[in-house]
């Protein structure tokens, strides 16, 4: 549900407190200690009637949302998997469990960037909606979570990372009034890593290009050609090298197997951080 009764101006008037806006968890855990306290039967009437008097009467209409979002996370977010983007694994394809992880793990950030963060930016903003080109489907009733914005999804991270720690917000005279916020933090790692998986790395350079090796092997099968050899059977060929094709080939695979190990350490290094936010990725 959108709205809750318990929060609501007539639960603040039966309460006999009013509700926090925000608050950390310590506020939090304060005011329901101080509210139950001055007017115990006013709480449970408030907290807990309400809410199940609520349940009651929007029964119907919960059930016709269950079956939407059952629908929606069955069948388009498929929220029971992790996937690729066809890109990184042709559909069909076959791939080892162990080279999914990568691929797999940053489709999901883009798509929690691109599509559930630009949802959040304008989620409560009709206003801004024209100028990120939002179609009428992507919020509402019936929403289905198909809409990609990306630059609506930065946006978000964009104002998520400006969020410091205010005075109303920490104790007195605390030291951090004015810094990044936890969320701030959590906004520009995973602003990081969305860079990361969608400019650099989707730039590297090939490792066979880079290290030469390529060259050499484009040579090897030149010269199985001009000796009537197949392409194939050129390459295990040795016999019809000279000293400096011999060495053309060490240097491109020392070059080759340096290029691949480092890769392999960034992209171990990028999941293990990407890992350590998974809590944050949340709307």
């Amino acid at each position: 549900m959108k709205n809750y009764w318990s929060c609501s101006k007539f639960a603040d008037w039966l309460r006999g407190t009013t509700k926090l806006k925000v608050g950390t968890a310590e506020q939090w855990h304060e005011w329901e200690i101080r509210a139950k306290k001055d007017y115990p039967v006013r709480w449970w009437l408030a907290e807990e009637g309400l809410d199940r008097i609520q349940n009651f009467i929007m029964w119907p209409t919960n059930k016709i949302y269950d079956l939407k979002y059952y629908i929606n996370n069955r069948f388009i977010t498929r929220t029971n998997s992790l996937t690729a983007h066809k890109r990184d694994i042709k559909p069909g394809s076959w791939c080892d469990v162990g080279n999914r992880f990568l691929p797999c793990l940053f489709n999901e950030l883009v798509d929690f960037v691109e599509v559930e963060l630009a949802w959040w930016h304008l989620a409560w903003n009709e206003e801004e909606r024209p100028k990120y080109q939002a179609p009428w489907w992507a919020f509402g009733w019936f929403r289905i979570r198909t809409w990609r914005c990306p630059q609506a999804g930065l946006d978000n991270l964009k104002w998520q990372s400006e969020l410091v720690w205010k005075e109303d917000e920490c104790k007195p005279g605390s030291d951090l009034i004015g810094k990044p916020t936890y969320q701030a933090e959590k906004a520009l790692e995973i602003l990081a890593l969305y860079k990361w998986w969608t400019e650099t790395y989707r730039s590297r350079p090939d490792p066979h290009d880079a290290s030469g090796w390529s060259e050499y092997c484009n040579l090897k099968r030149e010269m199985g050609k001009e000796s009537g050899s197949n392409s194939f059977s050129a390459m295990f060929r040795h016999d019809n090298e000279t000293k400096e094709i011999r060495k053309m080939a060490d240097v491109a695979l020392k070059k080759l197997r340096k290029i691949e190990e480092a890769y392999e350490k960034e992209d171990e290094a990028m999941m293990v951080r990407l890992i350590k936010i998974r809590n944050s990725l949340w709307t």
